[in-house]
């Protein structure tokens, strides 16, 4: 236990919580406000990570994605389980090494969920020719510089256009990753889930194992009507997973 952080999260949020707090609550309200005739869908088109092949593709939104979200109950939801979990994580672990695993498993998240749209857009070009995507590509263009947005008759080009041209926002990779850490370290500490509009008790593990099914059935499901990055938040748990067994390997060498 780092001896710098009091061990109640009674005693106030730590600093890396705080902080990401209010950074996601300032760029939530950049889009409410829009400054400088950026409009919100201007904002996620700048900041939202899109598909790595789309033309709006931009390295830096690897890291801001997981700051922008779509609506109210998206950025609620996020930083309740960020103001529910993450403190006690920041206390165990200390304010450098809870940052360094909550930005790898976003930019993780990211990353993963890029490799599965990459599946997709491999199955989307092998059945569609060269001029119908050159006509996909001229028409993004078009809806970002214009706003001028049509359906193409063939549904086959309209997922390659929602695939080039919705950016995916939001925190939820990252607090997946601390869901799991927060299962792995305090297996037995009682949560709540909802099971309609009934809160039913479930100790930590157990509701890391739920959500983690639960959304893998969703991404292999595939709902068209489903825009939830459901591979990005199994994404985040996989890095975090992967991050929690380096450490526990490294323990010796450091301080807890």
């Amino acid at each position: 236990m780092n001896p710098n952080y009091s061990s109640n999260p009674a005693a106030g949020l730590p600093t890396v919580v705080k902080n990401l707090l209010i950074i996601n609550g300032l760029m939530f309200l950049l889009k409410l406000v829009q400054p400088l005739g950026l409009s919100a869908r201007d904002l996620d088109d700048l900041l939202g990570m899109h598909y790595p092949g789309s033309p709006l593709f931009r390295p830096w939104q690897t890291i801001t994605y997981m700051f922008m979200h779509g609506d109210t109950m998206h950025i609620l939801f996020n930083m309740l389980g960020l103001f529910m979990l993450g403190p006690r994580l920041e206390y165990h672990w200390g304010s450098q090494r809870f940052l360094i695993y909550y930005m790898l498993c976003g930019i993780g998240a990211g990353l993963i969920y890029a490799g599965w749209l990459r599946v997709e857009h491999a199955d989307l070009l092998a059945s569609v020719g060269a001029e119908d995507l050159a006509a996909v590509k001229e028409h993004l263009l078009r809806v970002v510089n214009d706003h001028d947005a049509r359906e193409f008759a063939d549904p086959r080009l309209n997922e390659l256009m929602r695939l080039y041209y919705m950016p995916m926002v939001g925190a939820s990779g990252a607090i997946f990753g601390v869901l799991l850490a927060f299962g792995m370290i305090y297996p037995n500490v009682q949560l709540f889930t909802f099971i309609g509009f009934l809160p039913v008790p479930m100790r930590a593990k157990w509701f890391v194992l739920f959500y983690g099914i639960a959304e893998l059935y969703a991404g292999i499901r595939n709902n068209p009507m489903d825009n939830t990055a459901h591979f990005a938040h199994l994404g985040g748990m996989i890095v975090g997973f992967i991050l929690i067994k380096l450490w526990e390997r490294q323990r010796p060498r450091y301080t807890y």
